[in-house]
């Protein structure tokens, strides 16, 4: 047997239920790894996001009960110094249960207070596995419970998410999409809806609109914020607070804040915020609409850039890498193609989320990990994909989206700009004029100069293309 096939060295470890064999040189514990031995289900882990506040959450406990006088300072500043280690992601390889598992997320809760007891003993010359000095659950986890900071977390997570990553993300591209839309207003083209001939729009206008979708995201990931922003710890096991000093969870929750810049608070009612994840499903909610505002812009661009020639061709995207293993110069718009699949990523994200709110019995939710995961994903893929389509496609390279000259060309070619005769020669009456032209293949201009008494000049003012993407008397 080779070397790298050789069994693991293993270490012996006593917990509630017996004794175990644990991998000799794991930070983690027993408890652990009975979860990681119940639940071979799939790669999926918490990812940097979790692991760092589940890491904050632990050290902010450590320093209240130090300060409260309910923890001994020597084991307090140990607990603090491990927990500065994992929150820095020097340990997130030891966290290694899966995110399908108990219905609580208490084994990665035990995952994180036995890494950082290991962490804290290693540094205070224990040896790993003896959970001496520093206990697992008598001193990393004092004053909590898995069922109120699991939740506590995920909140915790997102909120960090959507204020460091997923908010200054949506602002840039807004901002990308509006300059687009200066830049483009002068440019008149046809509109379209059903998919048929409109009446004319700038193109400008058309990017207003996509600005004005993010810039309601925006506002739909601020609610986002708010609702994740109060935390359930404090409850303990079943929201009664069992277990805990009375001035706890306020004060951790007043550091994370500190830590964090957030707002945070904790509920006026532990038992509502334990017993349901319904902050977790409005999260969820919020970045499926930006989901969808963004798959709609996605597709649009793919849409304006089709062709070159056989395509609609009103922008031109930037050439980014070839698209075709046949076709020579073939080239594809494959930073709308990422964003859109993002989109249905995150829509099918939050139908799991949905599921898992329902999953609330009587004191506890029993879906909380899938629904962190499925969150936290969707938060960090939005902002991750928002900042790509505003690099890759919407500002460049090379000057990013460009307007070209199929969108003017067409205008006047265009059958509903007969609408602006309306008022001039009636509307059953202008429904002929489309009917002949489209029979005949000719311009509404050379069809109303033919069918009506108008002079070219009134016909002229009538179909002024500019004039008809504005109210007017």
């Amino acid at each position: 047997m080779s070397p790298q096939e050789r069994e693991p060295e293993m270490r012996r470890e006593q917990d509630s239920m017996g004794e175990l064999m644990v991998p000799a040189n794991a930070y983690y514990g027993g408890n652990t790894r009975r979860a990681e031995l119940n639940f071979p289900i799939s790669d999926l882990r918490f990812g940097r996001s979790f692991i760092k506040a589940i890491g904050q959450v632990k050290q902010s406990a450590a320093v209240v009960n130090k300060d409260l006088g309910v923890l001994e300072p020597e084991l307090a500043d140990a607990i603090v110094a491990a927990s500065q280690k994992v929150i820095d992601g020097h340990y997130d390889s030891e966290f290694v249960v899966d995110i399908f598992q108990t219905g609580s997320g208490t084994s990665t809760n035990m995952n994180a207070n036995e890494v950082i007891s290991n962490v804290a003993n290693e540094a205070l010359g224990g040896g790993l596995g003896t959970r001496t000095p520093v206990h697992p659950n008598d001193h990393v986890n004092k004053g909590q419970s898995s069922n109120d900071v699991i939740p506590t977390t995920i909140h915790l997570a997102a909120a960090v998410a959507i204020k460091d990553e997923l908010l200054p993300e949506l602002k840039k591209l807004e901002d990308a999409l509006n300059a687009k839309s200066n830049e483009f207003w002068d440019v008149v083209k046809t509109g379209r809806t059903h998919l048929q001939d409109a009446t004319p729009i700038r193109l400008g206008q058309e990017f207003k609109g996509y600005a004005g979708q993010l810039e309601n995201g925006r506002k739909r990931a601020q609610v986002a914020l708010d609702e994740v922003s109060v935390l359930a710890l404090g409850g303990t096991a079943v929201g009664t607070g069992i277990g805990m000093h009375p001035k706890f969870a306020s004060g951790v929750i007043a550091r994370l804040s500190e830590l964090n810049g957030l707002n945070l608070s904790e509920t006026t009612n532990h038992f509502q915020a334990q017993s349901t994840i319904d902050g977790v499903v409005q999260a969820s909610g919020a970045m499926k609409t930006i989901a969808v505002s963004l798959l709609k812009i996605a597709n649009d661009i793919r849409w304006l850039g089709s062709g070159p020639r056989a395509g609609i061709g009103e922008v031109s995207l930037p050439e980014v890498q070839p698209g075709s293993s046949i076709m020579p110069g073939k080239v594809n718009p494959v930073i709308a193609e990422a964003l859109a699949m993002v989109c249905a990523q995150v829509i099918g994200n939050d139908v799991t989320v949905s599921v898992a709110g329902q999953s609330g019995n009587f004191e506890l939710n029993v879906m909380m990990p899938v629904a962190a995961h499925n969150v936290l994903e969707s938060i960090d893929l939005l902002a991750a994909s928002c900042k790509n389509f505003r690099e890759q496609c919407v500002e460049g390279p090379d000057g990013g989206i460009q307007k070209t000259s199929k969108g003017p060309d067409m205008v006047m070619r265009g059958l509903s700009i007969a609408t602006a005769l309306n008022p001039v020669i009636g509307y059953d009456n202008v429904a002929k004029l489309v009917h002949k032209a489209y029979v005949e293949d000719k311009s509404i201009r050379e069809v109303a100069l033919e069918e009506t008494d108008l002079t070219e000049q009134q016909v002229d003012e009538a179909l002024q293309p500019l004039s008809m993407t504005e109210p007017k008397g």
